[in-house]
């Protein structure tokens, strides 16, 4: 079947057909005008001036015609429309099978689309977020893509850059909030005192920051995140003025933010850098090395991303030739700016577009399914299509008729996916939340539902434009034969065409999933160093303020906390760590990036300082959590804070910084205490601390008792199911001291499981979409070989009495339905190396064109080919010939 191409553009652009039936209608009524007038007894000339001047001029006459063609336009579609709704509630099964094919291809995209638009397309809900730009440091050379900021560092690109209008800063703390009865952990904000000017927030009650509040002498006053004025106190109306105890200062509450994304990172409240006891600090304001904060800043109006970008490289270079003490050579420093938006979304896009890639694949294939079941509905009223054609239908009257039922298909399917995307939609933005803050945006508003309603459009005219433009041209031919018993070759072509579409689309979707379920096999396979099993986290805050005073306080409080804790009957051991194995924070934050020195080995001026991240733990940690000791020992009671100091090192930094040496008794420093010599006296088995994804990074352990006596974190391993022993383990802690905060309550499995939601979820939704498209192919194929099969009746009736083999009959058939499979896995091939090229990201351990995967794939289309064409193929095979012929 081929498409008359103008046909249809006549069809789709018809102004001067209806120019020339307005002409048509022109001369129409002058005629009956110089009749009516030549009625009355007027003489022809004086009949025709008349009739001129009584229907009025031309272009009056043509605009009085467009209207009535208008109405009559109108007329007819609310006639199509009216049929439509006739035929499909008269055809039900073919209507639920569209629609629903439809909802779910389109319920997938617009929850998707919701996903994506709400991250990563959304303007940000600040005033004129295009401006607002993040700024980075980095080190190519080292690989090290962010390196925070120093006082001294912000404070030079804010004075010299001549683009940026505004640099703010921001870090993150945990402190510990309390009043007269409770005490609880909060993450806080520290940042500039216009920070929120420079945002362009403004709040929900109250006010926000000004320049006062962050000089020296300042009144401490902080600000409420709207989910924490909400969640933690209860949307109290009268919040503004209260006072609550931090840092053992009493601070008061002076504004609400609006219900509005935080970035980069969702905290609980904001205070003023004055008030933070590190960020306030002259030695830490002094040491240009000391770095901790983020920098944020608005770019001067008319200002271009690339102009901005380079006059920072300018002002980085400036200072690094002004303090060649503190940044590497010429290329091992950088500065870089980005977009606010585009940063704060960066890590969701490759998993979201491959997302949103395969939700439109889920829809292009139900589009194929719903174009194929118009095929079939079209050869069953090919006679009443040519009766309709014989009696005086235009051709683009029917075409108009069938778009129109096609078009109320796709509008149902996409009302019913509506109805299904926000069940979806819960479960993404949970999964969002792991990407981006921006998470909290995404919702069905105004750009969904047109978006639903574009693509519910668009496929209904997309599936129904091959059928409608289909219909034979030939009415008496087609009055000849009976309705749908023979196809026209073209039919079967654009049928098969669209089989093998569908098995090609589903074979790249089948290859994304396969490989991401392979991944995430040989993820889950990945041993993370430790056991986790029987092992309970809970993150713990003391007031700091109580145990300030003396620097035995806190060593006084562990040893009363682990005592306590022991003693509880089913507890094995415990101990305590500065940040827990695969912990949701620990996993956020990323590894630390410390500068030490090895004794003997000077880093020459200039050269990048080796980097090591550092864990803070006591002498129990390692038994506890099962991690193994390589060699030499580990901490001791002993390892106090009058002992010499030491240090245990992981396998990956003895290899890394002593290939084919031994590193027991070593000694390090660190560059924020360059005297102070540690010694290593231990090497332990790896860890993947941030990850199973994660490689095991240069790791270093310190003894908690020579690094202030407490650490954050408490893991205790149980004889028993350890969520059945955290009542007693707060209990314990509350009796040691009640305004301990405690949060991030959850086993090690829980942990683990959490720290692979994101590949899994991934995985999950793929594997839906592959499903769905599978399922769809094999009804595809099912349905084009039947409708052969109906339509071959006569020719395979006349091989049976012939003296064909029904099993040669059965076999012919399979064969057919075998080799559109195969074409569209030849297809699909291309198609699938195309997206493993944007999945190769998101693989772990496996190669984006693994042979066992294409093959796996492959036998399987083939097979679905093989068993949707059988059961038509052993239908057609029991009939009675003479039957057959009879029925013909």
């Amino acid at each position: 079947m081929k498409f008359n191409w103008t046909s249809i553009a006549r069809f789709l652009f018809r102004r001067p057909a209806v120019e020339r039936e307005l002409d048509d209608e022109l001369r129409y009524h002058l005629d009956r005008q110089i009749e009516l007038n030549m009625a009355r007894g007027m003489p022809a000339e004086e009949a025709r001036r008349a009739a001129v001047l009584t229907v009025g001029p031309v272009g009056a006459l043509k605009d009085d015609c467009r209207d009535a063609r208008t109405g009559r336009f109108l007329e007819t579609l609310f006639q199509d429309v009216h049929y439509g709704l006739r035929v499909l509630r008269k055809n039900r099964g073919f209507t639920f099978a569209a629609v629903s094919t439809l909802a779910l291809g389109i319920g997938a995209n617009a929850a998707i689309f919701s996903l994506v638009y709400g991250v990563l397309l959304r303007p940000l809900p600040y005033r004129d977020g295009g401006q607002l730009v993040v700024l980075h440091q980095q080190n190519p050379k080292a690989e090290v893509p962010e390196i925070p900021f120093s006082v001294k560092e912000l404070t030079d690109y804010r004075e010299r850059s001549h683009t940026l209008q505004s640099v703010v800063e921001h870090h993150s703390m945990v402190f510990l909030l309390s009043d007269s009865h409770t005490a609880e952990r909060v993450q806080t904000a520290v940042v500039s005192g216009n920070f929120f000017d420079v945002l362009g927030v403004r709040p929900l009650m109250g006010r926000t920051f000004v320049d006062a509040d962050d000089q020296k002498g300042a009144a401490p006053v902080i600000v409420l995140s709207y989910k924490y004025w909400r969640e933690h106190r209860g949307g109290d109306p009268k919040i503004v003025g209260k006072t609550f105890e931090m840092n053992s200062k009493p601070h008061t509450v002076i504004g609400v933010l609006p219900p509005i994304p935080q970035y980069p990172a969702e905290s609980d409240l904001y205070m003023t850098t004055v008030q933070c006891p590190t960020r306030s600090s002259e030695r830490f304001k002094a040491n240009r090395k000391a770095r901790m904060m983020i920098g944020f800043a608005r770019l001067k109006p008319d200002v271009s991303l690339e102009q901005a970008q380079a006059d920072l490289s300018l002002v980085a270079d400036q200072m690094r030739q002004a303090n060649p003490e503190v940044y590497p050579q010429p290329g091992e420093y950088k500065m870089a700016v980005a977009g606010l938006r585009d940063d704060l979304t960066h890590s969701a896009r490759t998993t979201f577009f491959v997302l949103l890639g395969g939700a439109g694949f889920v829809l292009l294939i139900a589009c194929a399914n719903v174009a194929n079941l118009m095929f079939a509905r079209l050869l069953r009223m090919e006679r009443e299509i040519a009766v309709r054609a014989a009696l005086g239908a235009s051709k683009s009257r029917l075409v108009r008729q069938m778009l129109t039922e096609s078009i109320l298909v796709s509008l149902g399917g996409g009302l019913a996916g509506l109805a299904l995307a926000p069940l979806a939609l819960s479960v993404l933005v949970k999964f969002a939340t792991r990407y981006s803050t921006r998470a909290a945006e995404v919702h069905m508003d105004a750009p969904v539902l047109l978006f639903t309603l574009a693509i519910a459009v668009g496929t209904g005219v997309l599936f129904g434009l091959a059928p409608a433009f289909s219909s034979t041209k030939d009415s008496a031919e087609a009055l000849k034969r009976g309705g749908g018993r023979n196809g026209t070759g073209g039919h079967q072509i654009v049928r098969a065409g669209l089989v093998v579409a569908q098995v090609a689309v589903s074979f790249t979707l089948l290859i994304g999933a396969g490989l991401m379920a392979r991944s995430f096999l040989k993820l889950s396979e990945v041993d993370p160093g430790f056991r986790t099993d029987h092992l309970l986290s809970l993150r713990m805050t003391p007031n700091s303020a109580r145990y300030r005073q003396s620097p035995d306080q806190l060593s006084a409080l562990t040893e009363n906390l682990m005592h306590r804790i022991k003693a509880i009957n089913g507890v094995v051991s415990a101990a305590m760590v500065s940040s827990a194995p695969l912990s949701p924070s620990g996993i956020a934050s990323g590894p630390g990036n410390v500068d030490f020195n090895i004794a003997g080995r000077p880093v020459s001026q200039g050269q990048l300082a080796p980097q090591v991240d550092i864990t803070i733990a006591d002498e129990n940690y390692f038994g506890t959590i099962g991690q193994g000791v390589v060699s030499g020992r580990v901490f001791t009671a002993h390892d106090d804070a009058r002992a010499p100091a030491v240090a245990v090192i992981n396998q990956a930094m003895a290899r890394h910084r002593w290939p084919g040496g031994n590193p027991i008794g070593e000694r390090i420093a660190f560059a924020y205490n360059p005297d102070a010599w540690i010694t290593v006296v231990g090497i332990v088995s790896d860890t993947r601390e941030y990850g199973l994804g994660h490689p095991a990074k240069d790791e270093i352990y310190l003894p908690t008792a020579q690094q202030g006596g407490f650490s954050n974190n408490l893991i205790v391993r149980t004889a028993f199911e350890p969520g059945a022993a955290e009542p007693l383990i707060r209990a314990a802690i509350r009796e040691v001291d009640p305004f301990i905060g405690l949060d991030q309550v959850e086993t090690m499995q829980e942990f683990e499981y959490e720290s692979m939601a994101p590949p899994r979820v991934t995985t999950v939704l793929l594997g839906i979409f592959a499903a769905l498209a599978l399922m769809m192919s094999v009804g595809g194929i099912a349905a084009m070989m039947s409708l052969a099969v109906t339509q071959q009746t006569r020719e395979l009736g006349i091989r049976l009495a012939l003296g064909a083999r029904p099993g040669a009959i059965v076999s012919r058939v399979v064969r057919q339905g075998v080799v559109l499979a195969a074409a569209g896995i030849a297809l699909g091939i291309a198609g699938a190396v195309a997206l493993t090229r944007l999945l190769a990201t998101l693989l772990y351990a496996t190669s984006p064109v693994d042979t066992a995967t294409f093959l796996a794939v492959s036998l399987v289309f083939l097979g679905v080919g093989a068993a949707a064409s059988f059961v038509p193929a052993r239908q057609v095979s029991l009939i009675d010939p003479l039957s057959a012929l009879r029925n013909e």
